[in-house]
């Protein structure tokens, strides 16, 4: 089945995380945590398809207000993928860039409302935290070191990706088009996946191929 992320179609299964379904597919949440239900960064509006959705966690009574629970948000970390059907989440995080992006002036607004929800619900979410040791949300302070590197990656990956997107630049493992001129006793279908022959002076014009030709043997007249 797929999902819809921030306006990206995302493969998934019953039974998925919302954040594993976003990481897995490349899309915008905010994980920094690593999906361990501390930092509240993996906020996510549910546009389409609550009801296929696992019930709010004990973490995510702790830390919404009533006010998010009303508009659909929930902790992407916590979110499980319960019926197949049509699921469409935006995330906070994007919102934001979004907002960034068309009209910043909303931005002191959007951050003061974001802050004072995140205050009123400050007395559970420390109260919750602190009982933590014992129940199904126990720390493991390795497990939790290995998946904060593991967000930190991602986030650095994520960035990475939107700077190659933004300026056009192509991935190393994008490989040159193949021409192969007439009288090429090479394999033209296995140039084609390598680099360029252009045979149309009897030689070989780059690297690639006088290496290709010399592995397998082919001769070019």
């Amino acid at each position: 089945m797929n999902i819809t992320v921030n306006d990206r179609e995302c493969s998934a299964q019953v039974g998925d995380r919302l954040l594993d379904v976003a990481r897995a597919n490349h899309s915008h949440i905010g994980y920094f945590c690593g999906g361990n239900a501390i930092c509240q960064t993996c906020y996510v509006r549910v546009l389409e398809g609550a009801e296929l959705l696992s019930p709010m966690s004990d973490a995510e009574k702790a830390m919404l207000s009533d006010k998010l629970v009303k508009k659909g948000t929930r902790m992407a970390c916590q979110t499980l993928i319960e019926k197949p059907g049509k699921i469409t989440v935006l995330s906070e995080v994007e919102a934001a860039k979004r907002m960034t992006l068309e009209n910043p002036l909303q931005l002191p607004a959007y951050m003061g409302k974001m802050g004072w929800e995140s205050a009123v619900k400050f007395t559970d979410t420390i109260a919750f935290q602190a009982r933590r040791e014992q129940g199904e949300h126990a720390l493991e302070p390795t497990q939790l070191l290995h998946d904060v590197a593991a967000a930190i990656g991602d986030a650095i990956q994520l960035v990475f990706n939107a700077i190659q997107a933004a300026f056009g630049v192509k991935r190393s493992a994008d490989k040159p088009q193949i021409k192969a001129g007439n009288g090429c006793g090479c394999d033209t279908a296995l140039l084609a996946k390598t680099a360029t022959c252009d045979n149309g002076h009897g030689r070989i014009v780059s690297p690639e191929i006088l290496q290709l030709h010399q592995e397998s043997g082919a001769v070019c007249n």
